[in-house]
């Protein structure tokens, strides 16, 4: 016997007879272990044969407990409690092996993510399965998708190689994220919050329910504002959401329209030891000295960037073994950033000199405009013993970027509208996939996973040089999956990935593909009251690409290659029930990272630990629900102590530190007008613990990006 949930509702199913069930038009989503399942109900009474229609577009992307895979899953009810504003990878904070930053310093505006040590550029990311890496810098910038949490059903991190598919190869994790399912009754929903740093967030939410039985539009407006901890790192961001739904007995069609724009104040600069020590909050972007000796603020030393994807996904039921999707994609993105330079050379801007002033003091905007489109395919084949997927897909991005002096002191031949520089890059994605899970015995099961990819990159620039690369990728996977009995479960598994330089590595000369086996050994236990999951993970590398700690003239990360290194490590996390009202939730991660005779310049340091990555990171997250709809959870972070180069210099060593945050939600459900009203608070650092999460080295000179003391969130949610 089984049951489904839906909505409301609840129906029984023995087989594939559906027992006391009135007359269903609709198809829904079923969210079981990881998986969206598609049910088509005929139109009988009491008597319907049950017709799965896998949704593909998950299946590809997504693994369940059965796969020799390590992930963790999010679904809408947890971030539900704690998406006050702050971006997904604050919200993120909690899961294992993941560390986040800020550079405002309260998780509002720009943001980064690092999954087992690995940076944001080796996360690949996917929405519905669509690639969002940006395809140059490879990096994922979710302040150009404010309060995208909103929109989000459920995301999906699966740490180390993980399974193929689109976009850049998964050198730390994959997370792949799924937007809203449909509503089968017509609703809605407003949101606001407010906090500390005079943040808000305001979101509203729709859905016209199915129409006529297969129709539905659903959209959301926000808007989120904030101050930011940092001396104006203030953000101002706007997003939308919309998704029509066609829903058939053996078809579902999606068309999504989403996207943001962000204005955020530069604080990416961060701040030298002794002026945190005296003060915390100071921020030098945009800073000079005036004609009269006058130390000022650039009140315009802003990031200004507005990015559109449009999505169109049909999924298709051939029978009960054979389903198919089928998705097209577009992103348009523009926008610059504009600062103040003092003293700029004129010449570097194609100025000619007046009289004898070779310098002046100028306001320059960097502007980049894109074009990023695709498709994917897969198809997949399912019977009691054999799940087999074949997909694929191609992309391309096409990128122009140049720079325009819109004020100068001296301003001596310009013209306005004049580039002082122009560039443009190409690069092309294809790939093509097939995985399979084959059940040998009713114990032992086996993963198998082969992708190609080829990737073409052309870009002429000053930073770049001439670059025309051509690379081909064969990226194979295998594991087993051994159920020892009903609660206990071991897997093994063995990936191999593959992956291109980034635009910026390109500026440090000759680079190298990076790549990595990674080998993955693991138990899973699942009873009612306790739940865990454990393994052991080797990550070899060759070439790899490891951030030295400094940063480019427009902040980007600088990397360079390294002959051999490694990650291993140690992962556990636990859901345990005590009671009906106290749930604990613990993670950590004790790892060992290592350059193996790393040479730099000619010299050799030997075995050096492996910059931004901490021996330890530990999380928890204790749930007390005293009466029913209240729920009081702690929230707990660790991270060890890190150097931010690879050459272990004492300066270059960030602090550990221990972080506590309080959240409370009432959801209180009226009988009429209001379906729902939640209330939500958060105190962040409870005890106003002075800490810092990132920062780099100039030169031998360390930079800091201090995080926000005690502060706070607080909403409230009406759904109807």
């Amino acid at each position: 016997m089984k049951t489904i949930f839906k909505g409301t509702e609840v129906l029984s199913y023995k087989g594939s007879k559906v027992q006391k069930m009135s007359r269903t038009k609709s198809i829904f989503f079923l969210l079981s272990s990881g998986f969206f399942t598609l049910f088509s109900f005929a139109q009988e009474q009491d008597s319907t044969k049950v017709n799965q229609l896998d949704d593909v577009l998950v299946s590809a992307v997504r693994v369940t407990s059965k796969t020799p895979v390590t992930f963790s899953n999010m679904d809408k009810k947890e971030i539900k409690f704690r998406n006050l504003g702050q971006d997904i990878p604050t919200l993120m904070n909690y899961l294992p092996s993941v560390v986040t930053t800020s550079d405002a310093g309260n998780g509002i505006g720009y943001s980064g993510i690092r999954v087992r040590g690995s940076d944001a550029t080796r996360v690949n990311v996917t929405i519905n399965g669509i690639p969002y890496n940006d395809a140059e810098s490879q990096g994922t910038f979710w302040v150009n998708m404010p309060d995208f949490a909103s929109s989000v059903e459920s995301l999906q991190l699966q740490r180390g190689v993980g399974t193929s598919t689109n976009g850049s190869g998964a050198f730390g994790a994959s997370l792949n994220m799924l937007t809203d399912n449909y509503a089968s009754k017509a609703n809605g929903e407003i949101s606001s919050s407010f906090g500390s740093f005079n943040s808000q967030k305001n979101t509203v939410k729709f859905s016209t329910g199915l129409l006529n039985d297969h129709f539905e539009l659903a959209g959301r407006l926000s808007r989120i504002k904030s101050d930011g901890y940092i001396d104006r790192a203030s953000s101002d961001l706007k997003s939308y959401f919309l998704q029509g739904t066609y829903v058939g007995k053996t078809t579902l069609i999606k068309a999504l329209v989403f996207g943001g724009t962000e204005k955020t104040y530069q604080s990416w600069n961060g701040i030298d030891g002794e002026t945190m020590n005296e003060n915390r909050t100071f921020n030098s972007a945009g800073m000079y000295t005036d004609e009269s000796g006058n130390v000022r603020f650039y009140d315009n030393e802003t990031d200004n960037y507005q990015q559109d994807h449009y999505q169109l996904h049909w999924s298709e039921s051939f029978s009960d073994k054979w389903s198919s999707n089928l998705a097209v994609h577009y992103t348009k993105g523009k926008g610059y950033y504009e600062n103040y330079k003092e003293d700029a050379d004129m010449a570097d801007y194609n100025l000619n000199p007046v009289g004898a002033v070779t310098t002046t003091d100028l306001v320059r905007q960097k502007w980049l405009d894109n074009d990023f489109y695709g498709t994917t395919f897969s198809v997949k084949y399912k019977d009691e013993k054999l799940d087999v997927i074949f997909g694929g897909g191609w992309n391309k991005y096409e990128g122009d970027h140049y720079g325009k002096v819109i004020w100068a002191r001296y301003a001596s031949n310009s013209e306005l509208g004049d580039h002082y520089y122009d560039d443009f890059s190409t690069k092309t994605d294809g790939n093509i996939f097939a995985k399979a899970n084959y059940q040998f015995t009713e114990k032992l099961s086996f993963y198998g996973d082969l992708q190609y990819r080829n990737v073409k990159y052309k870009a002429n620039s000053y930073e770049t040089g001439v670059v025309d690369d051509n690379f081909n990728f064969f990226n194979p996977k295998a594991g087993l999956n051994y159920a020892i009995n009903q609660k206990n479960t071991l897997y093994f598994s063995y990936a191999r990935a593959n992956r291109e330089p980034n635009r910026t590595d390109y500026e440090g000369g000759n680079v190298k593909p990076e790549k990595l086996n990674d080998f993955e050994l693991g138990w899973r236990f699942n009873s009612e009251n306790f739940q865990l999951n454990s393994n052991f993970y080797y990550m070899a590398y060759k070439d790899q690409l490891i951030l030295t700690g400094t940063l480019d003239d427009v902040g980007a990360p600088i990397r360079s290659n390294t002959d051999k290194s490694y990650r291993l490590g140690f992962e556990f996390d636990a859901t345990i029930k005590l009671s009906e009202q106290f749930i604990l939730r613990p993670n950590f991660t004790l790892s060992s990272n290592k350059n193996v005779d790393l040479a730099v310049e000619g010299q050799n340091y030997g075995t050096t630990k492996i910059a931004y990555s901490p021996e330890v990171i530990a999380g928890n997250i204790i749930v007390y629900s005293p009466i029913q709809n209240l729920h009081i959870s702690l929230l707990q972070k660790y991270v060890g102590e890190q150097y931010m180069n690879n050459i272990e210099l004492p300066s270059a060593k960030l602090a550990d530190y221990f972080v506590n945050d309080l959240n409370v939600s009432y959801e209180i459900k009226p009988k009429s007008v209001f379906k729902s009203i939640m209330i939500t608070g958060m105190v962040n650092n409870i005890l106003d613990k002075k800490y810092v999460s990132n920062g780099y080295m100039w030169d031998v000179y360390p930079y800091y990006y201090p995080q926000a003391g005690i502060n706070f969130l607080a909403g409230l949610t009406l759904k109807f």
